[in-house]
């Protein structure tokens, strides 16, 4: 059976309707306010991203279904607390984007390609925002992503390295002041140090053109599926990693990378 949009949206609503509903609706959902509401939107997000990343598209359908009532449940919240209604962030949202596409849908001039439309975009949002050239990037970004954010705005207004290869001399500066700090001994300093080198090594990766949180997740994933091969292996001759040893856990490691894991 399936749905059009507008008739899918008015079905959703009633659910979340009745799961609110003071007389005979479910208390756990009627206890939930927009601030513990906000933690499962995060989540579902969260969940929606790995479901992309894998590239299963039963699983993605699943995990949008659950960021759009995840959304649609705060909206609720909100208009119950009297703040705004769920369309009025609707509006807001398609006002916003016809305002910032004037190639699109005004008489704006034509642009040519995919970079001339993203200069226009910020643009037309720092007219809208008056303030720092940083304002606006949320605090609860992932840090890599904010740090990406945060120094991507800088250098539109040229505070930025020249290149890839001056980052990377920075990398190093900043990894020789890690080794003075740790040899110095003092824990925060330590903590700032390393704060500094992987700051740093956000800039480089995205002077690569690469998305620094997205590679690390990668690579978390690519650690995930070799150290499972290793307790595979052991498994296998009826041993644990602890009993291995490193030298053991290491040749594993060699064999699982070179089998393309």
């Amino acid at each position: 059976m399936t749905h059009s949009a507008p008739t899918a949206l008015a079905r959703v609503l009633e659910v979340i309707d009745r799961l609110l509903d003071p007389e005979t609706g479910c208390p756990w959902d009627r206890r939930q306010t927009p601030d513990t509401a906000k933690n499962y939107v995060l989540e579902e997000t969260y969940e929606l991203v790995e479901a992309v990343d894998g590239g299963r598209t039963a699983e993605v359908v699943e995990e949008m279904g659950d960021c759009f009532f995840m959304l649609c449940f705060l909206g609720r919240l909100f208009e119950r607390t009297g703040a705004f209604g769920l369309e009025s962030c609707l509006a807001a949202a398609a006002d916003k984007m016809i305002g910032r596409h004037p190639h699109v849908f005004g008489a704006g001039r034509a642009l040519e390609d995919a970079e001339a439309v993203k200069a226009q975009w910020h643009e037309i949002k720092q007219k809208e925002k008056a303030g720092s050239s940083l304002q606006g990037v949320p605090r609860n970004l992932p840090a890599l992503n904010r740090t990406h954010r945060l120094t991507e705005r800088a250098g539109r207004v040229g505070f930025d390295w020249n290149g890839p290869e001056a980052v990377l001399n920075t990398v190093a500066d900043e990894i020789r002041e890690l080794e003075a700090a740790m040899a110095q001994g003092d824990p925060e300093r330590v903590k700032a140090e390393m704060g500094d080198v992987l700051f740093t090594l956000g800039n480089l990766a995205r002077h690569l053109k690469i998305n620094a949180e997205e590679a690390l997740r990668a690579a978390n994933t690519r650690f995930q599926r070799r150290f499972e091969y290793i307790e595979a292996r052991l498994a296998e001759r009826g041993l644990k990693p602890e009993q291995a040893g490193l030298a053991e856990m290491d040749r594993l490691w060699a064999q699982a990378k070179a089998e393309g894991l």
